[in-house]
Order: C-alpha cells, then sequence, then structure tokens
C-alpha cells in the first residue's frame, strides 16, 4: 500500500489561496507596501514553522526587514497626506480666485489692449528720479511719450485716456524712462477681473482681467485699487 506524500506546506497553505483562487487581486495593492509586508510575514512564518531544529534561523535579519517595511509604509501615508494636502489647497485658490470677479487688481505686465475706458497702472520707483516718462508703442512701431513729472522714490499713479493721448484702439506696450543712470523700475497695470476660470489639465487659475487680458493667478501683485 503506496501513502501519499506529504509536506509542512501543504498544512500551512493560506486559506486565501485555497478558497479564493478565482480571484484577481488589483496589481495597485499587491505593490503597495502593507501589501508586500503582508506577504513577508506569510513566508516568514511559513520558514520558521520548517526550519531546522538544530539550525534555527537569525531572526535579526526578520526584524531589520520589518523595520524597512515601516519605514516604507509610513513614506506611503505621508504621501497620500500630501497629495490631500494639495487638493485641498487647489480647492481653497479655486474659491478665493473666484471672489475676485469684479474686483480692480494689479499684474506685472507691460502690455495692455486700449479700448473706450482709461487704462490704468502704478510705477514702482526704486529711487527719486527728476523726470519720469511713459512710453506707449503700438502695434506698428509708432511710439506715445507721456511725462509724469518728478517725482520722488514709491509708487507713481498713472492713467492713459485715449482720447487725451491720442490712442486708438489696439494692442500696446509701455515702457517707463526715468533720468540716466537708473534702472527702468517695476510697471503694473490694473483692471477689473472678468472671469476667473480653471484649466481642465490642472495647474494655476487664470484670471481674464479687463485690458491686460487673461494671466496666472498668482502673477496678481495687488488686489484692489
Amino acid at each position: 500500500m503506496s501513502i501519499a506524500q506529504f509536506t509542512a506546506l501543504d498544512a500551512d497553505a493560506p486559506l486565501a489561496t485555497q478558497s479564493n483562487a478565482g480571484i484577481s487581486a488589483n496589481p495597485q495593492d499587491m505593490n503597495s507596501a502593507s501589501s508586500l509586508q503582508n506577504e513577508f510575514i506569510s513566508l516568514m512564518v511559513a520558514q520558521i514553522q520548517n526550519q531546522d531544529p538544530l539550525n534555527p534561523l537569525d531572526g535579526t535579519e526578520y526584524v531589520s526587514q520589518l523595520a524597512q517595511f515601516s519605514q516604507v509604509q509610513s513614506t506611503e501615508n505621508m504621501s497620500t497626506l500630501m497629495q490631500n494636502s494639495m487638493v485641498l489647497l487647489d480647492n481653497m485658490q479655486v474659491l478665493s480666485t473666484a471672489g475676485l470677479v469684479g474686483q480692480t487688481v494689479y499684474v506685472n505686465s507691460d502690455e495692455f489692449e486700449m479700448g473706450e475706458g482709461v487704462q490704468s497702472g502704478k510705477i514702482e520707483l526704486a529711487h527719486p528720479s527728476n523726470q519720469v516718462t511713459l512710453v506707449v508703442e503700438d502695434e506698428f512701431g509708432q511710439k506715445t511719450k507721456v511725462p509724469l513729472g518728478a517725482h520722488a522714490a514709491g509708487d507713481v499713479d498713472f492713467s492713459l485716456d485715449p482720447e487725451k493721448h491720442g490712442l486708438k484702439p489696439g494692442n500696446y506696450r509701455v515702457s517707463v524712462e526715468v533720468q540716466e543712470g537708473q534702472a527702468a523700475p517695476n510697471l503694473l497695470l490694473a483692471g477689473e477681473v472678468e472671469q476667473v476660470r480653471i484649466p481642465s489639465t490642472g495647474g494655476a487659475a487664470l484670471v481674464n482681467i479687463t485690458g491686460v487680458g487673461s494671466v496666472p493667478f498668482y502673477q496678481i501683485s495687488q488686489f484692489g485699487a
């Protein structure tokens, strides 16, 4: 009479392997730190159960590997928390940006579209200048100079009236001339927020400003007139 072959591994086969053989696992879950750690523990238990009693295994290596799995799992949890925080910040940015519709903002730009209204802005002078002049250039290269006089260091407000300065509707580029030896100051253009758009591909919200056009939210330098 023959006896069927039997090993300890046959008796220790996981229940999930016997009863859930037809169920496929999610590949992403199989590669997670928790799944890999559970699989490692199962293999470790099987190896301990089948070790040679006269030559027992050293458990130091197992403890070290378990610690590494714990570190990987902690890193995954931290990454998940950071992703959730980024989503929350994006939602808060969308809500705060939507409240800008109808308000006046200032952006760093030197291009604007002249319509029937007045285009306003400000010049940030780092040093006093005995002469500050705006140079407005249309798309054909024709320049119009608007003298603003002498100013101390600080903000210099200006406005460009199309009728007063003979500016026809169209696209313009503006620059600032100061006294010789000084660097060109920073220029801010003002406009009313008409629309806020959230790109479908993600990224920063786009703000449509009257006369200035569509710019990313982070380019706004000042809120309110």
